[in-house]
C-alpha cells in the first residue's frame, strides 16, 4: 500500500517558494515521491506563465487525489483565498495565509492524510510584523504538535548531519544557555530520531566542545569540562555511543565524519558552517522530536531573485526525498 502524499506549504508568496515548487514537480513527476502544494492555484498559474514554465496544475479537494494525478499535473490544495503579491516585495497582507498553509499541512499529516510536512521558506520579519510570536518554523510546529513537545533542528546534506544544541541566540548568550540537561535531552531526541526516521539501529553521536581545543583541560574555558563532559558521561551511562567533547576544528574532515552518524554542536554557526560548506545547494532542514515528519529546504526566500526564473529547486527536491524516506522508515519502524 502506497503512503499518503507529502504536504508542501506555500511559504512566503513573494519569495521563490512557488517557483521551486513548480520546478520540483517537473523533476519528480515520474518518480515515487508524490506531493501536493497548499497554495492558490491562480497565483501558481500566473507565476508559471511569467517564468515560462509550462506546468499543468489541478486543484484538488482531498489530499488522497494527489497520488492519482501527480504524474500528470501538480496537485494544488486551495489555501482558501486569492493571493495577490508582487515578487520580491513581501507584505503582512499574506502573512495569515502563509501560517494557514502550515496549519493545514500539519493537521492533514496528524490525521494521516499526508505522510509528512515540507515547508517552503517563510519571511520571518513579515510574520513578526503581523504579530507572529515565534522565531521560526521549528517553534511554531512544536506548538501545533501539542503541549510538551521539545523539537530539535537537524541539518543534513553532503554526508553530514548536524544538530545545534542552541540555535537562534547571540553568541554571547551561548555559555549561559548551555546546560548538561539540555545537551542530554538534545542527544536523546537525536538518537531516537536516527533510529526511528533514518533506520540507524545503533546511532553514533559526536559532541563538539564549546571552546577552542575543547577547552584544553580548562585552560581555554571551563564549559567543556563542567557542562559538556558530564552530559557525555550521562549519555554513555544510558547506553548511547557518544564521543566528546571534541575539538570542533577537527570534527568535520572526511575521515572524522565517517566515525559518527550525527554531530551535536553547541551553537548555530558551529553546526551550519560545515554543513553549508559541504551542501550549500542541497542541504535539508528537518525537525526532530515531532509526532510527524517535517523537512524544509535549507535556504531562505531569496527575494532578490524571486520571479526571475533563476531559483534552484535542488534543496527542495532533497527535502521532499528526505521527508518521503523518513515517513516510510517511520511507518516501518512503528
Amino acid at each position: 500500500m502506497s503512503q499518503p502524499p507529502l504536504a508542501l506549504t506555500m511559504g512566503e508568496p513573494a519569495g521563490i517558494g512557488g517557483e521551486i515548487s513548480l520546478k520540483a514537480w517537473h523533476a519528480l513527476r515520474g518518480g515515487a515521491c508524490p506531493f501536493f502544494v497548499i497554495d492558490d492555484v491562480t497565483r501558481l498559474q500566473a507565476l508559471a506563465d511569467a517564468i515560462g514554465l509550462e506546468t499543468p496544475l489541478r486543484e484538488i479537494e482531498d489530499s488522497a487525489e494527489a497520488n492519482l494525478i501527480f504524474h500528470d499535473a501538480l496537485p494544488v490544495l486551495s489555501i482558501g483565498q486569492t493571493i495577490r503579491c508582487e515578487s520580491g516585495k513581501p507584505g503582512i497582507k499574506t502573512a495569515e495565509a502563509v501560517l494557514d498553509a502550515i496549519r493545514q499541512a500539519v493537521a492533514l499529516t496528524m490525521q494521516d492524510q499526508a505522510s509528512g510536512v515540507v515547508t517552503n521558506p517563510i519571511q520571518k520579519s513579515v510574520l513578526a510584523e503581523s504579530g507572529f510570536a515565534h522565531p521560526g518554523h521549528t517553534e511554531f510546529l512544536a506548538e501545533l504538535a501539542g503541549g510538551g513537545v521539545r523539537s530539535v533542528m537537524m541539518l543534513a546534506g553532503g554526508g553530514l548531519r548536524v544538530v545545534p544544541v542552541t540555535v537562534h541566540i547571540p553568541l554571547s548568550e551561548v555559555p549561559r544557555a548551555l546546560t548538561s540537561d539540555l545537551i542530554v535531552e538534545t542527544a536523546m531526541i537525536t538518537q531516537q530520531a536516527l533510529r526511528r526516521d533514518f533506520g540507524i539501529e545503533k546511532p553514533r553521536l559526536a559532541i563538539a566542545g564549546l571552546n577552542p581545543h575543547a577547552g584544553e583541560n580548562g585552560m581555554l574555558g571551563p564549559e567543556d569540562g563542567a557542562v559538556i563532559m558530564p552530559a557525555v558521561e550521562q549519555l554513555r551511562g544510558a547506553g548511547l555511543d557518544v564521543a566528546g567533547p571534541l575539538p570542533s576544528d577537527t570534527m568535520f574532515h572526511e575521515a572524522a565524519r565517517a566515525t559518527y552518524d550525527a554531530a551535536l554542536c553547541m551553537y548555530h554557526d558551529q553546526a551550519l558552517i560545515p554543513l553549508k560548506t559541504l551542501a550549500f545547494d542541497s542541504g535539508v532542514n528537518t525537525t526532530l522530536g515531532l509526532p510527524f515528519v517535517r523537512t524544509s529546504p535549507d535556504h531562505g526566500t531569496a527575494l532578490d531573485i524571486a520571479g526571475s526564473g533563476k531559483a534552484s529547486p535542488t534543496s527542495l527536491i532533497a527535502a521532499l526525498h528526505m521527508a518521503h524516506d523518513m515517513a516510510r522508515q517511520r511507518r516501518e519502524h512503528d
